[in-house]
């Protein structure tokens, strides 16, 4: 199964190419791209844009779908052939225009090519992204990133879903893990009917007002823009660097004096403390340095997750008990019971924002979400098409 956290691995490993811009050099998935302006793409996967926002008019929705296919960074389109980014591309203003408009009136059908990228959505006004030159000499863009104030994009109603579409199927979500801003849903039919994603009635105005209502979290919201995720508001200097050092140091005195147990796909391992090191018994031997608060959030440093079947899945399980603040109470992990998650004063808040805020309680609130399934993501292996919704603001 192609989780989010291995989409993530892929369309996030980004390095900085400027002032507040994200280079995203996409690992690729899928059939190579051949050389050209356009080329029909395999796949042709419908894909319908449905925008039920009730603040935007069709006319003012711009969509852009962008990503990788066999390592080179493409785009879709508006007539659903799949482009090489070339830095050609950009225009006088410095930037590319890759916007595909929405039909007049009612529903969009576009057609998704084979790729891993993400589809974003732009309200009001028109998203700049940026052809360069990445660090092997290749064509690349610079995505935006909402949560940087010096990003051009900064002042742009934004969002995106991710995804990835090839011949084993369709693997795609809403993501929450950098900010929540636009709310979306999708449905992907082909041997299942499927949804996710959808937020309860006012459920845009409950997160903002649920992350505003805490005082270490308030920063992070942006106007009526968006909020921006707690990892993000700490390297924007937005969000306390130890903010949960307590929760984390009692998680490591805990497991000092008894046993946790993490069970994964590969069996369970068994986990003690010891020289401030966790350290696992069982399918193998694992070990983790006591994280850092940046380390939860981001799922990342001490927590990162190679997909090595081992420390990797552990890593996972780890991250999400620390975000949902369930490590401390419960030593038999993952934790499935919703009930039990974001009960502690010191909590990821923001996550547990965007986890209210949804119908079916699923959210990408940070990147190993998908731990028990509480991710609102969804695949089929014989896809017969894809709607991506801009819901109801309010």
């Amino acid at each position: 199964m192609i989780t989010r956290r291995r989409m993530f691995a892929s369309l996030a490993a980004a390095a900085v190419a400027g002032p507040g811009l994200a280079l995203v050099a996409p690992r690729a998935l899928g059939a190579a791209v051949p050389d050209g302006s356009g080329t029909a793409a395999a796949g042709a996967l419908p894909l319908t844009i449905v925008n039920s926002t009730g603040e935007y008019a069709n006319s003012s929705v711009y969509v852009y779908i962008v990503g990788n296919q066999d390592g080179r960074q493409v785009r879709v389109t508006p007539n659903g052939t799949l482009a090489p980014v070339s830095l050609s591309d950009n225009g006088a203003d410095g930037y590319t225009d890759y916007a595909i408009p929405l039909a007049a009136g009612g529903e969009t059908t576009l057609s998704l090519p084979y790729m891993s990228g993400r589809v974003y959505v732009a309200l009001g006004s028109k998203l700049r992204f940026k052809a360069v030159t990445d660090g092997a000499g290749n064509a690349a863009l610079q995505y935006p990133a909402g949560w940087v104030a010096s990003d051009p994009n900064y002042d742009v109603l934004h969002d995106c879903a991710e995804f990835t579409y090839n011949s084993a199927g369709m693997f795609c979500n809403t993501t929450m893990v950098d900010m929540f801003s636009v709310p979306m849903a999708i449905r992907l039919t082909g041997a299942a009917d499927q949804t996710t994603g959808w937020l309860v009635a006012g459920g845009r105005d409950k997160v903002f007002s649920a992350v505003r209502a805490v005082d270490a979290f308030a920063p992070l919201v942006v106007g009526d823009r968006r909020v921006i995720a707690p990892g993000h508001g700490l390297d924007a200097g937005l969000f306390a660097k130890d903010y949960l050092a307590s929760y984390i140091d009692e998680a490591w005195s805990t497991y000092a004096s008894r046993d946790l147990s993490v069970t994964t796909n590969a069996g369970t391992f068994i986990g003690r403390v010891s020289g401030g090191t966790l350290s696992f018994t069982g399918p193998a031997s694992v070990s983790f340095a006591k994280p850092s608060t940046r380390d939860v959030l981001f799922c990342d440093g001490a927590l990162a997750a190679p997909n090595d079947g081992r420390t990797g899945p552990v890593a996972a399980v780890l991250g999400a008990a620390f975000n949902r603040t369930t490590l401390v109470s419960t030593a038999d992990q993952p934790t499935t019971d919703p009930a039990s998650f974001y009960r502690t004063a010191v909590t990821n808040h923001y996550a547990k924002a965007v986890h209210a805020a949804t119908a079916d309680g699923k959210a990408y609130g940070f990147a190993f979400d998908d731990v028990a399934d509480f991710a609102s993501y969804v695949q089929d292996t014989a896809p017969t098409g894809i709607r991506l919704s801009l819901t109801p603001f309010s």
